[in-house]
């Protein structure tokens, strides 16, 4: 297939660069994805991808996946120094998309719709550990994530880099009052909360789980901890304070994952 380019004007990218800002994004209802593998991702979901933009010096990296995969989608050629404006990687692979924000479902719609397994996090504001969460999640079949308010947008940038496309993948609830939602998640999952120093082994529970994960430098406050149905804590020796927020979600996703 020919690839036909279109050249970027000085006003779209402006707009683009503006994407930073999370109040920017959802004003203009698009964000950056930045990467192959984000961008293979992308294009194997049911995301709307508003525009291309590509380096062409890399065109070994991007030239075969567009031409299978980008029918009818805008692709825009930049220079380099328009591409820094952009971009987040330090060495570019050389495509990113403009992604339009799916249409976020209700809390109560999902909890009517909902199957598998949920990650729930509270206050989860580093952005890298926000995708790396997506990405273990994805990989782990859960099928939602239930962001807290004061929680990391998941379309930031480095969020939507660290989750190398997973995000495509999943149902995210933003913004979600944990205080409220908890009691009802509680009616169709079991609920386990993580902790640093006190809980028993992750283990496989049989159920449906609703995994409860707090931020990495306070974890989670009391009151929610006590909603759990058991609480998990893992396991190392003293030699190290603690394990990274994104491992040790990891292991616990890998028990929740076992039938």
């Amino acid at each position: 297939m020919r690839i036909d380019f279109l050249d970027i004007s000085q006003a779209q990218l402006k707009r683009w660069a503006r994407l930073t800002d999370a109040k920017v994004r959802q004003e203009e209802g698009i964000f950056i994805a930045e990467g192959i593998k984000v961008i293979e991702e992308l294009f194997v979901s049911n995301w709307q991808t508003k525009a291309i933009l590509v380096l062409p010096e890399k065109n070994k990296n991007w030239k075969k996946l567009l031409e299978q995969t980008a029918n009818n989608i805008p692709i825009y050629q930049l220079t380099r120094s328009q591409w820094q404006k952009l971009g987040q990687d330090r060495e570019p692979e050389g495509i990113m998309a403009v992604v339009s924000i799916k249409q976020g479902y209700s809390f109560s719609a999902w909890l009517a719709e909902t199957t598998g397994n949920v990650l729930i996090l509270h206050e989860i504001n580093n952005p890298r550990n926000l995708g790396a969460l997506m990405r273990s999640a994805h990989w782990f079949g859960f099928r939602s994530i239930i962001l807290s308010s004061n929680s990391a947008d998941y379309t930031h940038p480095k969020a939507v880099r660290a989750s190398m496309g997973s995000l495509f993948h999943l149902t995210i609830i933003t913004d979600v009052d944990l205080s409220e939602a908890l009691p009802e998640i509680k009616k169709n999952y079991r609920l386990v909360g993580s902790h640093v120093r006190e809980g028993s082994l992750p283990h496989a529970t049989g159920e449906k789980v609703a995994l409860l994960l707090g931020n990495e430098s306070h974890g989670l406050p009391e009151a929610l901890l006590r909603m759990a149905d058991e609480q998990w804590s893992i396991p190392g020796s003293s030699e190290a304070d603690s394990l990274s927020l994104p491992q040790a979600a990891a292991i616990m996703m890998y028990e929740c994952a076992k039938k």
